[in-house]
């Protein structure tokens, strides 16, 4: 049984990965695109085209439309996204209606303990905690850094190798910042409750893969 669930864990990641791959060519084609559309001020931005549907570009390159109102209709999903962002998810939705679990590591913090979770890739390491909240901050991530995240997929995967150590507010054993920290060889504590509050960037921690803890160095 946990042979089968190792072996579909793999194939689940690679399937990711192909699929990133084949949307490779249909990006560029899309920014091509974008890119006329910001010539023909259709649009601010070559990256706003990301954030039109389909039936929409569709019926600009037919010349159903002139696109007129797209501008502020990107802008207006820009301004959306952005409250969405700033909104705190949480843990699960019963009904229609949030549920948000008590932290256990405010209940649970002891002495130098900042973070408990599951310990979901073994080993220890210690570093200075930066908190990245997507892929594009990436450069804001040293070697030897301890990567902190609120969640983690493939888009991740190249932060891995610089980082340290793990630390992962949700997920669990199976999930993809627990696959690849055990497939790099780094400590990873997984499902740490609020990390991106408890723990400050510039921290100074000590991963515990093991146990599942986090410390203040």
């Amino acid at each position: 049984m946990v042979d089968q669930a190792v072996k579909g864990s793999e194939k689940r990641e690679m399937g990711k990965s192909e699929l990133v791959r084949l949307s490779s060519p249909y990006r560029n084609v899309l920014l091509e695109l974008g890119q006329r559309l910001v010539d023909a001020r259709i649009l601010n931005e070559q990256i706003d085209v990301f954030q039109c549907t389909f039936t929409e570009l569709i019926s600009i390159l037919r010349e159903d439309w002139d696109g007129k109102e797209l501008r502020t209709i990107v802008e207006d999903r820009i301004e959306q996204q952005k409250l969405w962002a700033a909104m705190e998810a949480p843990d699960i939705i019963i009904d229609d209606a949030p549920q948000v679990t008590p932290s256990q590591v405010s209940i649970s913090l002891d002495g130098n303990v900042v973070g408990i979770g599951i310990g979901a890739a073994a080993g220890k390491a210690s570093g200075i905690a930066r908190l990245i909240n997507h892929p594009s901050e990436g450069q804001r991530l040293n070697v030897g850094d301890v990567l902190v995240a609120s969640t983690t997929d493939p888009g991740w995967t190249p932060l891995f190798i610089k980082a340290s150590a793990i630390i992962v507010e949700s997920g669990g054993y199976l999930s993809h910042g627990a696959i690849v920290a055990r497939e790099y060889g780094i400590p990873a504590v997984i499902n740490v409750p609020n990390a991106m509050n408890t723990i400050t960037d510039g921290m100074q921690v000590l991963v515990d893969g093991d146990e599942g803890k986090v410390f203040v160095v």
